[in-house]
């Protein structure tokens, strides 16, 4: 079995992933900047800012939770920004972790990027890099999760024929989905979503399917939907079948960790130091979950309105992520890193489908300018067995 255990990024004295950045570091930086030895200690400070900003797209969730693993359980939650901050261990500098959804105002993260230039990183899903490569282009530098949760999920008792996408065009059931959604335009497109199916009429609640007794089909997410329909759903209280996006074929990057690409090599010698946390970051959360879950259960009490959340349906989160490579290494034994000919084949996939929404995408838009594995620790990954 391959280990990569390294002492968790929210504890003191800082893992030894600081001392990886080393010479990469010492050679990556500005030369007029002082870079500290790379002994763990203020290894960030002065290399990178002096408070990394992360803005999410969601709140504060599972699916989220390696930037709130950065800062560990003990960090600020302020109500009225939407944030979660504190010191990323003793390196130096401090995290603060930003809430999206109502939070950016229905901007997406790259326009948000570009309109507060505080914010360091962003979560950018691969068909919104492609979509805001023309006015807002980001690169991602950290993929935290390798597949995409969301799902479309239906009632096994009335459609039990349901086993593949294909089985879902042919049943003829309602898929209800939030408007916009460029995965649903790419499930029409190859025929595993009738056009008469698809139903923008999604709420953000189980209102509509137990209303309809599963007569419609859902979206959702495989890492919270189910567990939440089957136990605390009232009117529901069973189990769902469901079929991940991401097995037809649209294979997007749900969380790549994005900065602004023209400050790409300016952030570089913080960069260097500062993903290989990340994906320690990831790592430490799947491998104990409980102090970062208690904490996001003490966002969501704190800050109101977010999806409904249960200690118990965290705890089961984590599990189905590993169970279902939502979180894993992909092709390789290296958590974090992008496959580019995947990250090609998306671009392939939706440049179309948005130019035909009006989108400008640039002729020149290839993995290499929306993505890069530049400050990945390739000897970073969960651990495999031969």
């Amino acid at each position: 079995m391959r280990s990569t255990r390294r002492t968790p990024v929210h504890n003191k004295p800082l893992l030894a992933t600081a001392a990886l950045a080393g010479a990469a570091l010492l050679t990556a930086c500005n030369s007029a900047t002082s870079v500290p030895e790379p002994t763990g200690e203020g290894i960030l400070a002065g290399v990178c800012p002096s408070t990394v900003v992360i803005q999410t797209d969601w709140y504060a969730t599972p699916e989220r939770a390696a930037a709130f693993q950065l800062v560990g359980p003990d960090g600020t939650v302020d109500v009225h920004k939407g944030a979660y901050t504190g010191p990323l261990a003793d390196t130096g500098v401090n995290v603060e972790v930003r809430l999206g959804g109502p939070f950016l105002g229905g901007q997406p993260v790259p326009a948000q990027m570009y309109q507060d230039t505080s914010i360091t990183l962003g979560f950018v899903p691969t068909d919104d890099a492609v979509r805001s490569a023309a006015k807002f282009p980001v690169t991602g530098v950290f993929a935290s999760l390798d597949v995409n949760p969301q799902i479309v999920m239906w009632d096994p008792a009335t459609y039990p024929q349901v086993k593949t996408w294909k089985d879902v065009a042919a049943s003829g059931a309602p898929v209800v989905y939030s408007e916009g959604k460029i995965f649903m335009d790419y499930l029409i497109a190859d025929g595993d979503v009738l056009p008469e199916q698809a139903d923008a009429s999604f709420d953000g609640t189980p209102s509509r399917f137990v209303a309809e007794r599963g007569r419609v089909m859902q979206q959702g997410y495989v890492s919270n939907e189910p567990y939440r329909w089957e136990h605390d759903v009232t009117g529901w209280m069973k189990p769902v079948e469901s079929l991940l996006v991401h097995e037809s074929g649209y294979e997007i990057y749900p969380h790549a960790w994005s900065v602004r690409t023209g400050e790409l090599d300016t952030l570089s010698g913080c960069l260097t130091a500062l993903v290989p946390m990340l994906q320690q970051a990831q790592i430490d959360y799947v491998d104990d979950p409980e102090p970062v879950n208690a904490a996001l259960l003490r966002i969501a009490e704190t800050i109101p309105d977010g999806p409904p959340m249960t200690a118990a349906g965290n705890t089961d989160s984590v599990k189905v992520q590993l169970a279902q490579k939502i979180v894993g290494n992909g092709p390789d034994d290296t958590l974090g890193d992008f496959d580019t000919a995947r990250v090609d084949r998306v671009i392939t996939a939706v440049t179309p489908i948005l130019r035909k929404r009006g989108v400008e995408v640039p002729d020149d838009v290839t993995a290499d300018t929306i993505v890069t594995n530049r400050f990945i620790d390739p000897a970073i990954g969960l651990p495999t067995t031969p």
